[in-house]
């Protein structure tokens, strides 16, 4: 007769051998997608699982076929009226939703069944530019504009608002005197690059 494991080791034995699955969110071509995907190849505690999409022919669709991730096309009107794809989400075992260039508001429904579980990253100093509009050039244009002489980048959970949950991560980067919004585009894209898959490990592996 095989002995029981203690509670803890047993525990242990679940984790090792059932990852975390996350679902990554994304508009866009999918560059924070793509350096999350490659970050937990081989991790066998992080699993990216699924990649969701609102836009037909985003560049992010290319980047979850590359690495033979499945990928959800989603509707307006069933992401905000409807079921917000909850049955697939739950299909695919996700225990974590991470937003990746995602443009949409997350609908409450989702939260709600996804409590603490769903990131974002923002490209600014959050409370700071943040809000509806508030993403890519246009928050790169209002920093300029208000003659800043730091930007970064914020990574929270996600709430019932937009760039309002709480603040899990920040780091900061200099505005330089001879940039515009494509300049300081690059270097916040490379904070993100560099910062949101360990950050995601954090959280994810608590």
């Amino acid at each position: 007769m095989q002995q029981k494991l203690p509670g803890h080791i047993e525990d242990l034995e679940k984790t090792t051998t059932q990852p975390k699955r996350i679902a990554l969110f994304a508009s866009g071509a999918g560059s924070n997608a793509h350096k999350i995907i490659e970050y937990f190849k081989n991790d066998p505690l992080v699993k990216p699982a699924l990649v969701v999409c609102n836009k037909p022919g985003a560049g992010v669709l290319q980047v979850s076929a590359a690495a033979n991730l499945p990928a959800l096309l989603i509707e307006k009107e069933r992401f905000f009226k409807g079921d917000a794809y909850l049955p697939e989400l739950q299909r695919k075992e996700i225990d974590f939703i991470v937003l990746a260039g995602f443009l949409w508001k997350v609908p409450p429904s989702l939260i709600a069944a996804y409590p603490k579980r769903i990131i974002n990253i923002h490209p600014a100093l959050l409370p700071g530019y943040g809000g509806k509009g508030m993403y890519g050039q246009h928050v790169h244009e209002a920093v300029l504009k208000s003659g800043d002489k730091m930007s970064g980048i914020t990574i929270h959970y996600v709430d019932e608002h937009y760039d309002n949950g709480d603040i899990i991560f920040q780091k900061e980067c200099p505005v330089q005197l001879d940039d515009d919004a494509a300049t300081l585009a690059q270097r916040i894209h490379q904070l993100e690059h560099e910062w949101y898959p360990k950050v995601i490990e954090e959280v994810v592996k608590k």
